[in-house]
């Protein structure tokens, strides 16, 4: 029976960063999630979502020469800029697209590695039905028997609560947060058994337009002006609470001269075609929100913001421009 990559194990979003008794935790990465596997000289890179990466980074095609026959390894494509010292999702986004030379010499220009953090298949055995605790010792044994080096990095694991939070401090090279493992749980495909504690910041932005009925908006677009002094598109909120609407309705006015956002049009989300129905509205709003560090290549948050508060204290000047503020 040929064997095959199973599908992703997946994670749940918690509100504490405190590290449960008998869990471990894993930094969490700024990149692509993504499963890789070795058997007989034939290489699958797939993404989550099952694409097929191989073609756009063959240095991990490549790299696969030092695993063992039959090996199958779950982690993220990552990729680091030097020059700025933090991951670089633009860069590895970028990647994504380029085939055959251009592949080539982006490979050579911006390097992808792989961060491993399970292991599925060790030298033709199967041992997703191991608990993650012999499976993190395998992969630890795996990396040293074989001397594994560039492109695999061994993706760090801790069952100390103080490493956690030490960790949550790494914002500012892209570190999005930690995941939580049990450690006597085996490798469930597609089961949300792992837990992600994402970490956020509060910052400030503008109320550029709506979704839903003026009067009980259901989301906020969010603006930042350039340093052109060009209201930029930033984000959205997640849905609001009926409370919470109307608390931002009483603040909230239809554009009714030119606005800078006139004719645009707003996808659903990060990633998704499917384009919103909104009302532009006058942009003097200005809201406190709760962000990740994920961004896109112009800035924008690539997840949605959690509104806190309005701010009818701060004028629209007063929130920082975009690209000037780690907010």
């Amino acid at each position: 029976m040929t064997w095959s990559l199973p599908e992703a194990m997946l994670t749940v979003a918690v509100d504490s960063p405190e590290l449960p008794a008998g869990w471990a935790a894993e930094p969490k990465w700024d990149g692509f999630r993504a499963a890789v596997s070795a058997d007989a000289g034939a290489v699958a890179l797939r993404s989550r979502r099952g694409t097929q990466m191989g073609p756009a980074f063959p240095e991990i095609v490549a790299g696969t020469s030092q695993l063992p026959d039959q090996t199958a390894l779950d982690g993220e494509l990552i990729v680091w800029d030097w020059e700025a010292g933090r991951l670089s999702f633009e860069q590895l986004q970028n990647r994504l697209r380029r085939r055959g030379a251009a592949a080539a010499r982006a490979a050579d220009r911006w390097p992808a590695q792989f961060v491993a953090f399970d292991l599925l298949r060790l030298s033709g055995t199967d041992i997703t039905g191991w608990p993650y605790m012999r499976r993190r010792a395998a992969l630890e044994e795996l990396f040293v028997t074989r001397a594994l080096s560039a492109p695999w990095v061994l993706c760090p694991s801790t069952t100390d609560p103080a490493t956690t939070h030490e960790w949550l401090t790494w914002g500012s090279v892209r570190i999005e947060g930690v995941i939580f493992k049990r450690l006597s749980d085996p490798y469930r495909p597609t089961l949300r058994g792992w837990r992600k504690y994402k970490t956020r910041e509060t910052t400030e932005a503008i109320v550029g337009a709506v979704t839903g009925p003026l009067t009980a908006p259901s989301t906020l677009l969010l603006g930042r002006y350039d340093t052109a002094g060009h209201l930029q598109y930033v984000g959205r909120t997640t849905t609001l609470a009926r409370p919470t609407a109307a608390a931002a309705a009483a603040f909230l006015t239809p554009a009714t001269c030119s606005h800078p956002w006139e004719g645009w049009t707003f996808s659903a989300g990060w990633g998704n075609r499917l384009l919103l129905d909104v009302t532009l509205v006058t942009s003097t709003l200005v809201v406190e929100i709760g962000v990740d560090v994920a961004r896109d290549p112009d800035g924008r948050w690539r997840h949605p913001a959690r509104f806190h508060r309005t701010r009818p204290d701060l004028q629209p000047g007063d929130v920082s421009r975009l690209g000037s503020s780690p907010g």
